[in-house]
């Protein structure tokens, strides 16, 4: 039952799909073709938009019910077709993020009819509510000025300071240029910092991670750093020569990849000014509103009657 594990198989995925047990994947992890005619040496990028829609419903027919009942599907997209795309998805499971990659393409070139395309749009979506997520794993640090100036008591030992900040939905990282060392003979490769985002927050230590369209074998490779397991297919013959070369390099290798705190977490003191504050605060009597507003009203009243009482003594006089 377990033959499927830590394989990638030279095949369609449609039908590849057949060999792994329903409900044996703890993340589906995908950037399938985008459907704007890239060469990825066949023709699975060159189908018109209705063929390639009913082609994407097919496939995610097909590698849903692999998922646990905790698991998640990230997929990448092209803004030309996710709407419908998500749209599709969300008849299936609940989404959970729309996630723009910048990929800080240079402000150079372009085109000169519309604005310059630089982003990817990636969707969470989740099977049910019980979805596994380990946001503490993907936490960014603060820096230690940052932390240096939230060095005040009511800041101490708060855990989004010691383990980092929540990453937002807009992911900035450069994509994989010609000079990058990750780079591989691959048109569309992403980068290890993302997929290993991903895995990390939504995939278990040991869990199994499938991307049916592994082209250059990111995720195979971030999967092993992050002490996860994979399965994939890949219908071209080289990038599966790839995938494997990588897999056997030092590049996938397991790293220690987590956000923990290097030092102990501070505790958090309890202030003696706040302690004092609420025991005089507890002590002192309250004031009501209208004693407060009928305290003039009745200096005036007084002065009134000994003003009269003075005018009735001169008048009798």
């Amino acid at each position: 039952m377990s033959s499927f594990i830590n394989q990638i198989f030279n095949e369609d995925a449609i039908t590849g799909l057949q060999r792994i047990p329903d409900g044996s994947i703890d993340l589906i992890l995908t950037d399938p073709p985008y459907g704007l005619g890239k060469d990825y040496g066949n023709d699975s990028d060159k189908q018109e938009a209705a063929e390639y829609l009913a082609w994407t419903e097919r496939w995610i027919d097909a590698a849903l019910p692999k998922l646990k009942p905790t698991g998640s599907l990230y997929i990448f997209l092209t803004w030309r077709y996710s709407p419908e795309i998500f749209v599709m998805l969300k008849q299936r499971m609940t989404m959970i993020n729309e996630i723009i990659w910048d990929r800080r393409v240079p402000s150079m070139g372009g085109s000169t009819r519309s604005f310059t395309s630089v982003h990817d749009t990636i969707g969470l979506f989740v099977k049910s509510k019980s979805y596994y997520f380990d946001l503490d794993s993907v936490r960014i640090p603060y820096d230690a000025e940052t932390k240096k100036a939230r060095s005040r008591s009511i800041f101490v030992g708060a855990k989004w300071l010691e383990l980092g900040y929540n990453p937002k939905d807009l992911w900035s990282v450069s994509r994989i240029h010609k000079e990058d060392p990750e780079r591989v003979e691959h048109p569309t490769q992403k980068p290890l910092e993302i997929i290993e985002r991903m895995v990390m927050a939504s995939c278990p230590e040991g869990g199994v991670v499938l991307d049916p369209f592994m082209g250059s074998g990111t995720t195979a490779v971030a999967a092993r750093r992050c002490g996860r397991q994979f399965v994939g297919f890949e219908l071209n013959p080289d990038y599966c020569a790839i995938i494997d070369a990588r897999l056997q390099s030092a590049e996938a290798e397991l790293q220690t990849l987590n956000n923990q705190p290097t030092e102990p977490v501070r505790t958090k003191p309890v202030s003696k000014t706040t302690s004092t504050r609420k025991k005089s605060t507890a002590t002192k009597k309250p004031t009501s509103k209208a004693a407060t507003k009928a305290a003039p009203k009745t200096t005036a009243l007084k002065t009134r009657s000994v003003r009269a009482k003075k005018l009735a003594v001169a008048l009798s006089d």
